[in-house]
């Protein structure tokens, strides 16, 4: 059933003509930036998240102290736009939750965005599962543990993408929705600040990585800025479609552990991003007359194919199944065109 009262809500938002919003654009601007500095800026005021050249933003005690660090942030924030949608805006807390993607929870938005999302993957999921056979340890959850039972995995699955999606789609989204920003404008704007919110990686990386050149350094975080923004124009698009902050979180979770998909280079070349570079084990025949290394190589080339034609596939059937998907009685704004 749909929720009536928000969608209303969300109406008048953007049909009303007589009364101005309850922030201009100029404002959810300003607003935005101030949250990304809110969610950024703590890393380096503490010696127990500010990295140095001796203490890497992996080490554990730095990830545990910036876990509590963006934790306080996201509270801070949700605390900051609920005020201004039930002060402010006048509207029920109850709606300017669901406007802020935490209730209901979504189960059956979940599922279909993460099914969204697999299907992108396809190719690398390929990969993985059927060239490296990670598909036995992924039925037994094997994959799952062993990525959470230590603090980087911690951090890349659960603390990463749950604080970034609170801050960067529940709590930047609304302040637009709040100004009347046209929905095809906050998909493609509110992304920059989480593609802003990753540029001081090209600072820390400089720092521990103090034999790598600028130049080096600073197309590695040009590279990360574009997949970043990518990624949040997508996750924007699917969290006004949904109005699941959870799901969301879930797909974000996914794309972490999915990785860059390789474009190029043959299948199980080391060139593969998190992905291991070590053929399967292969039999000689009876007679020991043709060697491992040719077989590989037979075996290469079908894998090979079968992943790009994959990787082409899943690009087509995400376009396909994007609009499909992702619809939902939940949707936090209609879109009148496709």
């Amino acid at each position: 059933m749909a929720p009536v009262g928000i969608l209303a809500r969300l109406k008048n938002l953007y049909t009303k003509t007589q009364d101005e919003p309850v922030i201009s654009a100029q404002q959810a601007a300003l607003y935005s930036l101030a949250l990304t500095l809110l969610y950024v800026v703590p890393f380096y005021l503490f010696s127990a998240t500010r990295p140095s050249q001796t203490l890497s933003r992996d080490a554990p005690s730095v990830i545990r102290a910036r876990i509590r660090a963006v934790t306080g942030s996201c509270l801070l924030s949700t605390a900051a736009v609920l005020w201004l949608f039930t002060a402010k805006g006048h509207v029920p807390s109850n709606e300017a939750l669901r406007m802020m993607g935490w209730w209901p929870v979504g189960v059956q938005e979940i599922m279909r965005g993460l099914s969204l999302t697999a299907i992108l993957f396809a190719g690398p999921l390929f990969e993985r599962g059927v060239v490296y056979g990670q598909w036995w340890d992924w039925i037994r959850g094997r994959g799952v543990s062993e990525s959470l039972r230590g603090w980087m995995g911690w951090r890349n699955f659960i603390a990463g993408p749950t604080t970034e999606e609170i801050l960067f789609r529940s709590s930047i989204i609304p302040l637009h929705l709040l100004a009347r920003v046209p929905p095809s404008r906050i998909i493609m704007v509110t992304p920059l600040y989480f593609g802003i919110a990753h540029v001081h990686h090209f600072y820390e990386f400089r720092l521990t990585h103090p034999d790598t050149s600028a130049f080096a350094a600073l197309f590695r975080s040009v590279i990360q800025f574009g997949y970043t923004t990518v990624f949040g124009w997508y996750a924007t698009f699917l969290y006004l479609r949904t109005g699941s902050l959870l799901a969301v979180i879930v797909v974000h979770s996914f794309c972490n552990w999915c990785g860059l998909p390789r474009l190029w280079g043959r299948v199980g070349s080391a060139s593969s991003a998190g992905v291991p570079s070590d053929p399967p084990r292969l039999c000689k025949d009876k007679d020991g007359a043709e060697s491992d290394r040719k077989k590989s190589g037979r075996w290469w080339i079908g894998w090979s194919l079968a992943y790009y034609v994959l990787l082409v596939a899943g690009i087509v059937g995400f376009y396909m199944a994007l609009w499909p998907l992702t619809e939902s009685p939940r949707a936090l704004v209609s879109f009148t065109t496709r």
